[in-house]
């Protein structure tokens, strides 16, 4: 599915933003996230160097999670009260009281590990809103997601530049 969508966001971008700023787009996406984006600059799909999709991408996942951390709690808030959001609201909380029993078991370690290994419903995105709403201090949080982020990091460009360079390269 993650292949699907970046192709598709690729084709869509495609002569409207250089390489990287395709990857720097993707990467800002929920779901999608650094995963995406590293994905979307291997080999397979636009060729963008490893040195400079790397820095693009982590900064593209990145720079939504202290918005999501210090706002989730009010816009979900302001969401319930609409009554044609208040159901997107409500699957948002659930979806994170879903994934919450990982983290209040592990803590920090459980916040860098669900947004370190990328497996769908996972990432910086879903881990940030886990955390906000479980009242995380911010700089745990931030610094939990940063690591994450970096860990998911070293394991796509292992799969996207490594088996995939592999084979498209």
């Amino acid at each position: 599915m993650v292949d699907k969508l970046v192709g598709l966001i690729t084709g869509a971008l495609a002569g409207k933003l250089g390489k990287a700023g395709i990857c720097f787009v993707i990467s800002l996406f929920p779901i999608l996230e650094l995963r995406g984006g590293l994905l979307a600059a291997s080999p397979a799909f636009l060729d963008v160097p490893l040195t400079t999709a790397v820095p693009v991408c982590i900064i593209g996942n990145l720079l939504p999670i202290p918005f999501v951390l210090l706002l989730i709690e009010r816009i979900l808030i302001l969401m319930e009260k609409i009554s044609f959001t208040s159901g997107i609201a409500g699957w948002l909380r659930r979806k994170a009281e879903k994934n919450q029993d990982q983290i209040v078991k592990y803590g920090f370690w459980g916040l860098v590990l669900f947004v370190g290994i990328p497996l769908p419903g996972t990432g910086a995105w879903t881990g940030s809103l886990v955390a906000a709403l479980l009242h995380m201090p911010f700089k745990k949080a931030f610094t939990a997601c940063i690591l994450g982020v970096l860990m998911a990091c070293v394991i796509m460009c292992i799969v996207s530049y490594g088996v995939l360079g592999t084979l498209f390269g």
